[in-house]
């Protein structure tokens, strides 16, 4: 690998999760506006001058002192806050349009940002904008940099869909003058002075709260008796505004015949057009924001149909599990014997039963191993297996001294093999090799059997059809909260995976610390490839693409020495992750073969790509979108979600280490596990994804080893053994 390329991967990796943070946190900022609402009573008290609340509802404040101004007789200014509304304002604009009436739009610049088109419409058919903030805020109540910052936002909106900037606004929550608190005679007036026509209304219709379509019409009318003219205050967006959408109607079939003309503010005072045509570069920043708001509203739904699709599969992906880990437990422990029913169709007359006990090779790669070879060596030698058993154990140009330990110990049926490196493959090739047995057993070197994991692990192979055996891993090293989490792995996520495979017969994966294979199909495939870094991926899938069975055996037991530190295990899962990708692009062609490959490819692949693939590189994001949910969202969805999803793993994770005769007390660390490994294991496959876009090669990953079976010395010192339910 080449120095700077893990520098350039976190590079790319903290530059895609800076960018999804700050779309959803602008898109959290803008969702703030859910239209009017009751609002908490900010406290203060006393109105604004009494030669504002007495006047007119359009406030100029340029000049120092305020002058008001109303609407002529028989003028009516229809005004619709809190759009533009997807589906409530082109209904709006429809009825305006029928009755060749024009209104004013007091808008939220967000929702401008999000509905461009809809803001040209607004003009181009001779209606009139305003500013109603960019995310409805209650002006009275925020900090003035926060006022200042929604009132240039919102004309960054207003330059970037339509190419213009407003004079007008009005203030979220505000009414009409006689209703002005000080507070809002403070906003009031630092809007004024920074050049805008405030506008308050002369009849609240009240919309929002839904009040029925002829109270709408009553309130808006009330002005109708005596000839007035009235500024009519009505709502586009922020819930269902089929009530406002026919009172609109309703309000321009009475009072049009009566003389009323209905139209923009600017245009009944006789004012200057409220739109100023902004230059190119104002419009290049505009678009900008409008560019990334869409994104940010886009990837914001987008998240929460990943979410709801992530969650769903999750929820499939564990109830399949489940399902199929009962069945295969029921099929294998049926009293007949496990032989019986894997022992295949019987012998042909004359013929005779394969050998119940043949003789077996146990290879041990071993690189830099002396921690733990003496124990690894030890236990597959003192079997109970009635068997031949002869142990190579492959010295692969060690700069410790694992060879010297190995030569020390002189036991009989052990051979050592020296070779100079050349990865584990080579060193597995090698003894097989010199092996003499039809039944091989690879092992990794920091890995310890019992007594009785041979005599089970070659079982199988009474079925002419099984052409590899995945044992049952455990890892030795569970004391600490990171041993702990990796236990709970093995048992819930590798092992019954494992059975639902062997059920479908599209074994992925027989692991390195523990798998038996047949010399025959070895040499079939071309012995242990060496061109992937998940050799036994690669090799397992071969072998299923010849048709052979690839079991799963639970009583074959091994345990082995799980990394002992998050550095350690983030270069063990990053290699395990891109290998697994490489093996599983090599063997591609499976899903489109036909019989046993084929069945393979089709089953296997797919489950492998969404679960182990996809899912997990949209992790992170879906993790950042549970906290945005948390805070701009209903926060009880992602709470109760969550509590589900480690109620649901808990149950599972209960079932699986009960099937495998383990105590649940490792489970208390499932929730802490939600924090730190998950995301550790997820943000491996999304490095291990830009790797390989990157076309980068991902060398060899060793682990330092921390000697835990270095104190072995008797069977009693083993982790094992454990039962069976």
């Amino acid at each position: 690998m080449r120095r700077g390329e893990p520098r350039g991967h976190w590079i790319l990796l903290s530059l895609g999760g800076l960018v999804v943070a700050v779309l959803l946190l602008m898109d959290g900022f803008a969702g703030g506006s859910v239209g009017e609402a009751p609002r908490a009573d900010p406290g203060h008290s006393g109105p604004a001058p009494s030669r504002v609340t007495a006047g007119g509802p359009v406030l100029n404040l340029a000049g120092g002192a305020p002058e008001s101004r109303r609407m002529p007789a028989k003028t009516i200014a229809l005004t619709f806050d809190d759009g533009p509304d997807p589906e409530w304002t082109p209904r709006i604009l429809d009825v305006l349009r029928r009755h060749d009436a024009r209104a004013t739009f007091f808008t939220v610049g967000s929702h401008v940002a999000r509905e461009p088109a809809l803001t040209r419409r607004i003009l181009r058919e001779g209606h009139e904008i305003g500013s109603h903030t960019y995310t409805h805020a209650d002006l009275a109540a925020a900090p003035r940099w926060r006022a200042r910052l929604e009132m240039d936002l919102t004309q960054r909106a207003l330059a970037g869909a339509a190419g213009v900037h407003t004079r007008l606004m009005r203030m979220p929550y505000s009414s009409r003058p006689d209703g002005l608190t000080a507070p809002e005679w403070r906003a009031a007036e630092r809007a004024g002075g920074d050049g805008y026509i405030v506008v308050l209304t002369d009849r609240d219709t009240e919309d929002w709260t839904r009040p029925g379509t002829e109270t709408i019409v009553q309130r808006a009318l009330e002005a109708g008796r005596r000839g007035e003219g009235a500024v009519v205050m009505l709502h586009d967006s922020g819930g269902d505004r089929s009530e406002t959408v026919a009172a609109v109607g309703r309000i321009l079939d009475r009072l049009q015949p009566q003389g009323y003309r209905f139209t923009t503010l600017a245009q009944a005072l006789g004012m200057p057009r409220a739109e100023v045509a902004v230059p190119a570069r104002e419009r290049a920043v505009g678009w900008t924001l409008v560019t990334a708001q869409r994104a940010a509203s886009g990837l914001t739904g987008t998240m929460s149909a990943v979410f709801g699709v992530a969650g769903l599969l999750c929820v499939l992906r564990l109830v399949a599990l489940l399902a199929f880990a009962h069945v295969h437990v029921r099929r294998v422990r049926r009293p007949a014997g496990r032989g019986h029913r894997r022992g295949g169709p019987p012998p042909p007359p004359g013929g005779l039963p394969p050998d119940p006990f043949p003789p077996v090779s146990v290879i041990v790669p071993a690189y830099n191993e002396e921690a733990g070879i003496a124990a690894t060596v030890t236990t597959l030698l003192d079997t109970d297996y009635p068997g031949t058993v002869e142990v190579i154990v492959v010295d692969d140009g060690s700069g410790d001294g694992t060879a010297a330990i190995v030569e020390s110990m002189a036991l009989p049926g052990l051979q050592l093999l020296r070779k100079p490196n050349g990865g584990k493959p080579s060193a597995l090739n090698a003894g097989i090799a010199v092996a003499r047995s039809e039944i091989l057993v690879l092992v990794d070197g920091d890995t310890v059997f019992q007594r009785d994991t041979l005599r089970h692990l070659v079982a199988p192979f009474a079925d002419p059809e099984v052409g590899a055996v995945s044992g049952n891993t455990k890892v030795a090293n569970r004391g600490g909260l990171l041993g702990r989490w990796q236990h709970i792995e093995y048992v819930i996520g590798f092992n019954l995976d494992r059975r639902m495979f062997d059920l479908l017969r599209c074994m992925p994966t027989v692991p390195g610390a523990i798998g038996a294979f047949r010399r025959s199909v070895l040499a079939e495939v071309g012995g242990v490839p060496g061109d992937t870094l998940a050799e036994d991926t690669d090799l397992t899938m071969a072998i299923c693409r010849t048709g052979r069975r690839v079991v799963y055996e639970e009583k074959a037991l091994a345990w082995t020495e799980a990394p002992a530190s998050l550095r350690q295990l983030w270069r063990q899962r990053y290699r395990w992750c891109y290998g697994t990708m490489q093996a599983m692009w090599k063997h591609r062609r499976s899903v489109v073969e036909r019989g046993g490959s084929g069945r393979f490819g089709r089953r296997c692949l797919p489950y492998l790509t969404v679960f182990q693939v996809l899912l997990p590189l949209f992790a992170p994001a879906i993790d950042l979108f549970a906290v945005f949910g948390l805070i701009f969202l209903d926060p009880l969805v992602p709470v109760v979600s969550w509590t589900l999803f480690v109620a649901a793993q808990a149950a599972a994770g209960a079932y699986a280490l009960w099937l495998d005769g383990e105590s649940v007390r490792p489970l208390w660390a499932l929730p802490l596990q939600q924090f730190v490994y998950r995301q550790l294991m997820y943000l491996v496959v999304v490095q291990s994804v830009v790797t390989a876009l990157l076309g980068a090669r991902l060398g060899w990953h060793t682990i330092r080893r921390t000697g835990t079976f270095a104190d072995f010395g008797t069977r009693e010192q083993s982790p094992g053994p454990v039962g069976y339910r």
